[in-house]
């Protein structure tokens, strides 16, 4: 069973998510730390947890869940992985850093591209990459079936949906990945967010005012 540690970093508040298995490997999905302190805090975090990182993961690639991407990759030599959609937006991510006036240093490394469901391991414990497009072209979430939970990125929140007003974002379309891939999963899927508090699918269902199915 996967076991999740958040962090929340930056001045956007992004949600940072490390998931370990019960061998001590770990994936870092999201690093949004922005500043020292916050690098050092999710470095001492898993160090201290004794952890081995094993993946990087993103949901997708605005800004702020990429700050920490190459201080990830040169910590722990990890390559990115990210859905092709994503490039683009991750080569952009330094404009919009100056754009919000918090300019940083890309991540230049290695790319492993994610397909729409593939299955991500750690041993034994497996994530289904789920293709949710439309807060972003490339955006996927992370779904665990044993541990009833998915880590949904910037497509769904508690009572709220991705903004949709970015470039390569697109209304309609985010609706339809939150019905089709999202609201598909068991009504009980825990939902960690790229943003805000955890949720989950059948709450969103009943009461999310952008996409209610009852």
């Amino acid at each position: 069973m996967l076991t999740i540690q958040s962090y929340t970093f930056n001045p956007v508040q992004e949600n940072t998510y490390v998931l370990y298995n019960e061998q001590g490997q770990c994936c870092i999905i999201d690093p949004g730390c922005y500043f020292a302190a916050e690098r050092e805090e999710l470095k001492t975090g898993i160090e201290k947890t004794g952890l081995t990182p094993i993946l990087l993961l993103n949901t997708h690639c605005h800004l702020d869940h990429v700050f920490g991407n190459k201080f990830v990759h040169e910590t722990w030599n990890l390559p990115l992985h990210i859905h092709p959609n994503e490039k683009q937006v991750l080569d952009f991510a330094p404009q919009s850093g100056q754009m919000w006036q918090l300019p940083f240093d890309n991540y230049n490394g290695p790319i492993v591209y994610l397909k729409e469901g593939e299955k991500i391991k750690l041993c034994d414990d497996e994530l289904d990459v789920l293709f949710v497009p439309g807060h972003s072209p490339g955006s996927v979430a992370f779904y665990n079936e044993p541990g009833s939970f998915v880590i949904s990125g910037d497509a769904l929140f508690n009572l709220s949906i991705g903004r949709t007003d970015l470039p390569g974002a697109d209304y309609d379309t985010l609706i339809d990945s939150i019905k089709t891939q999202l609201y598909t999963l068991p009504d009980d899927t825990k939902v960690y967010s790229g943003h805000g508090p955890a949720t989950t699918v059948g709450y969103e269902k009943r009461n999310n005012p952008f996409v209610k199915m009852y």
